[in-house]
């Protein structure tokens, strides 16, 4: 009698792990191929709009017209060159570094000047100077554009000179 009751539990166990399982597995089978059909017709769920993301601190460089005073003056370049607002791409505290990079900046094309800060001592590259801060701004954000990967260059900043 023993022998029977183990060999019906023994296969009542079976039928049941056997019909979870396949119930399961035909569920999963059921979404799957409802999916799939779904995709072959070109049915789509619900259309999810995209908006793009904005943050109140971004601001476009262009149009970002900050710019720092100092009082500078030529020590390497035409000193015509230097108006009121200029795109400084570089500072140094020697002067050999800067006429290092405005020379690297005159063979790409740039009127590039250096400037020395009467009250620091620091020399500021300048790659361009303008009459205007808004035609500053534009110029240093092409700068940037043309010099994505220099991380250097990215920090540019503009200068008025009092």
């Amino acid at each position: 009698m023993k022998k029977i009751s183990i060999v019906a539990l023994a296969i009542f166990s079976l039928f049941a792990v056997s019909s979870c399982k396949s119930s399961k597995e035909s569920a999963y089978k059921n979404a799957y191929e409802e999916a799939r059909l779904a995709e072959g017709k070109g049915e789509q769920s619900d259309a999810v709009e995209i908006v793009p993301v904005a943050s109140s601190t971004t601001k476009n460089i262009a149009e970002d017209t900050t710019y720092r005073t100092e009082k500078v003056v030529v020590a390497s370049g035409n000193e015509t060159a230097l108006k009121a607002f200029s795109v400084v791409c570089g500072s140094y505290s020697t002067k050999n570094n800067a006429d290092n990079l405005r020379n690297s900046l005159l063979s790409e094309g740039y009127p590039a000047i250096v400037v020395q800060n009467s009250e620091t001592g620091m020399y500021r590259v300048i790659c361009a100077s303008y009459d205007t801060k808004e035609e500053a701004a534009s110029s240093r954000a092409q700068f940037k554009a043309a010099h994505p990967n220099n991380s250097d260059f990215q920090k540019a900043w503009l200068l008025y000179n009092k």
